[in-house]
């Protein structure tokens, strides 16, 4: 295994398998140090499985868990002082306040430090802006305000890795921004974000790297950057002559055109010299009325890559 610091996490044929049904089907995460990594895939995929066996609360059929240079589970109890985590929804005791809930599993933490405990309860409520509800019952929180608690109920102690699943789920659209502002603020102090999420729109707006998944397998890792260029060109062009354009696009090694009305569109190298082309046209006396590169936003990349859509809304 990669020795910690280059990577925060690193499975290696991670399986987890139910019956004859594999939840998760071999797979290889590498979360770089320091990143915030977006965990991304439809519901159902196999995200929460995997995050689960991360964290030690479901047991591995096959493979191999790295975190923080520990190996899953046999040093889970070293790496968990380290290791922040919001998995499923947060569960807390309704009949008593967010604040007296912080303090009570605080308290059953054995390396936590007494004499600094609400202090620190009171700086995480702080966090997440719930210091005017600290008081309040949590039976009368709304599912967002249980998440941000949650959330400070991760931060009570100083982490080297957050581990989120779904961390903005039922937050109205204030609460996220607010949720995705505490994620950078995180970020910016050198603590590795694992982040697991549907909702496309925010590990755009999140996350450094990522991996997808599809019904239980990682089918494209990387850098945003490096997934970004994966996807086809398009060259949309829109000319008088339809036939003769096609012709010259044929001669320039572009024989799979798509035609609609007076629309060419086909795939091309993202480095294709459009201004060439279009001199090109215009010198055979054909009149161009569109000539343009479209790049495939990630949203089509990975719709191609799992056969289903993601949520998009901002």
């Amino acid at each position: 295994m990669t020795t910690y610091g280059q990577l925060a996490i690193e499975t290696v044929g991670l399986e987890k398998a139910f019956g004859d049904q594999k939840a998760v089907a071999g797979i290889t995460l590498r979360v770089p140090a320091g990143s915030v990594f977006g965990f991304l895939g439809p519901n159902g995929s196999g995200k929460t499985t995997t995050i689960r066996m991360l964290l030690g609360l479901a047991e591995a059929t096959k493979g191999e868990i790295n975190l923080l240079g520990y190996s899953i589970p046999k040093q889970l109890a070293d790496v968990l002082p380290k290791v922040g985590a919001l998995v499923e929804g947060p569960a807390f005791y309704p009949y008593m306040s967010g604040r007296n809930n912080l303090i009570r599993m605080d308290s059953a933490d054995r390396n936590s430090n007494s004499r600094t405990r609400e202090q620190r309860v009171d700086a995480a409520l702080e966090r997440v802006g719930l210091s005017n509800a600290a008081k309040k019952k949590v039976h009368a929180y709304s599912l967002g305000m249980k998440q941000r608690l949650g959330l400070a109920n991760a931060l009570l102690k100083p982490r080297e890795l957050l581990i989120l699943d779904e961390p903005t789920n039922g937050l109205d659209p204030q609460g996220t921004r607010e949720v995705r502002n505490l994620i950078r603020s995180l970020a910016s102090e050198g603590i590795t974000i694992f982040l697991s999420s549907h909702l496309l729109s925010e590990i755009e707006q999140l996350c450094s790297h990522v991996a997808v998944m599809r019904a239980g397998e990682i089918v494209a890792q990387g850098s945003m950057n490096e997934l970004r260029s994966n996807g086809q060109t398009r060259l949309i062009l829109e000319v008088d002559q339809v036939a003769e354009a096609k012709a010259i696009l044929k001669a320039a090694g572009i024989s799979k055109t798509k035609i609609i009305g007076r629309k060419l569109i086909c795939s091309v190298d993202s480095e294709m010299d459009v201004a060439k082309l279009n001199q090109e046209l215009v010198a055979k006396k054909i009149s161009v009325s569109e000539i343009r590169l479209e790049h495939p936003s990630l949203e089509e990349y990975f719709v191609d890559l799992t056969g289903e859509g993601f949520e998009v809304v901002r």
